[in-house]
């Protein structure tokens, strides 16, 4: 049985109203942002922090947040003459993986980098600047493999993410840019989240955004972000996304809205087109004390009918994911993921594909185990994806198969700065 669509939106004057309501809350107020802790979910908007002593090194920015067990190493610092303190981190991960009923074109056995960056940034001062250059994988379950080299060129490039960032004064501050999504509880690249493999709900979602975001905090407990960007790097700038946090103790709860303002009538491989013409929704909670980190999440998004670009019936789906890991001794933790997914419409009806078929659901589960000792890690995934409805978009060599099973192990060196001068 599928859901009903919560909400349809099939005109630009309604997707304008969708972005009017998220101006009018981030409007309510100001305080200054500031990068939330490793365990905070990878998508939320920067939370107030208590602030570090004089000779500490210095925060990494907001894009250095981590949703699972990883831990990341300070950054080295250095003089850079006219361009003052800078910071410094890197990373160089590698997977493997193996599955059954690949896709035609796919197989059953490959290999890649996951990520070879280099981090540079200054996080201090009323001008903050971010530049992440290098290779990286975008793995992702139920959906085929591409190696580094593929994903890097056919995607956002060998600097996927790099910004300045200006804080006009105690309570704003300023991103301009390409910029991390606001969307989703699942970060872009692999050491962000839980899993190695990106789940279900993340494929709906953009990544990468080319635009202009303002962060602020509402009081003590509340804070937004507001973003005007190309959506799914689109390089048309029609899109309005943005986030309200709430944060209190042990808890976390966000909402996230995105939607095009305009339409957007072609695609690239970084830009699908029906989803760079959708709105979509999603709520966050998260649980993190101690040993364990818990999120729950909801997702909705609408893909209104337009045939001027190609998009004569519309569909929506509705998603719902839980993420949960737990922190042992010696080095080991243990996250998973259960995720649960579903499209409106049906073949005959022409309705959009979004999933696997129009009228298709998906369940899917993950389980991570982890180790890491100082900037050395290894995991390992064992992830599942069960498809229903899906009419041939599935998996194998027909598309008529549908599940598949995935093995993945992903290893590699977070380099940082290892020791902490007296």
């Amino acid at each position: 049985m599928h859901l009903k669509p919560i909400v349809t939106l099939r005109s630009v004057t309604l997707r304008f109203a969708v972005g009017t309501a998220i101006t009018f809350s981030v409007a309510a107020g100001a305080q200054d942002s500031t990068p939330p802790p490793a365990s905070a979910p990878a998508a939320q908007t920067p939370a107030p922090a208590a602030a570090a002593p004089a000779d500490a090194a210095p925060a990494p920015l907001s894009t250095f947040v981590l949703s699972g067990p990883l831990a990341w190493l300070p950054p080295e610092t250095f003089d850079a003459g006219p361009f003052g303190n800078l910071s410094v981190n890197g990373i160089l991960t590698g997977y493997a993986q193996g599955q059954n009923n690949p896709a035609p074109g796919d197989g059953t056995k490959q290999a890649t980098l996951t990520n070879g960056f280099v981090f540079i940034q200054k996080p201090d001062g009323k001008l903050q600047w971010y530049v992440q250059a290098g290779i990286y994988d975008l793995p992702a379950l139920g959906a085929p493999f591409a190696n580094a080299q593929n994903t890097t060129n056919n995607l956002f490039g060998p600097v996927p993410v790099a910004y300045v960032k200006l804080a006009t004064g105690k309570t704003t501050t300023w991103q301009l840019g390409e910029l991390p999504t606001l969307m989703g509880a699942e970060g872009i690249f692999s050491y962000q989240n839980m899993n190695i493999s990106r789940g279900l709900l993340w494929f709906q979602e953009n990544i990468v955004n080319r635009g202009v975001q303002v962060n602020q905090a509402l009081g003590k407990y509340f804070s937004a972000s507001l973003s005007w960007n190309d959506g799914y790097y689109s390089g048309r700038y029609n899109w309005l996304s943005g986030s309200l946090t709430y944060t209190k103790g042990a808890n976390t709860i966000i909402y996230a809205g995105m939607g095009n303002a305009g339409q957007t009538g072609y695609s690239t491989a970084a830009t699908p087109l029906p989803q760079n013409n959708s709105v979509m929704h999603a709520v966050v909670y998260t649980y993190s004390k101690g040993a364990w980190v818990g999120t729950a999440t909801y997702q909705y998004s609408n893909i209104p009918a337009n045939a001027k670009i190609g998009i004569p019936v519309g569909a929506n789906t509705n998603g719902f994911g839980l993420y949960l890991s737990k922190t042992m001794k010696h080095g080991f933790s243990l996250p998973g993921r259960f995720e649960y997914i579903e499209q409106s419409g049906t073949v005959s009806g022409g309705n959009v594909n979004l999933l696997y078929g129009p009228g298709s659901s998906a369940v899917s589960f993950t389980v991570t185990p982890t180790y890491q000792k100082g900037g050395f890690y290894f995991r390992s995934d064992l992830g599942v994806v069960d498809t229903n409805n899906s009419n041939g978009y599935a998996f194998g060599p027909t598309g008529k198969d549908a599940s598949q099973v995935r093995g993945v192990g992903e290893f590699g060196f977070i380099f940082g700065k290892t020791s902490v001068e007296k």
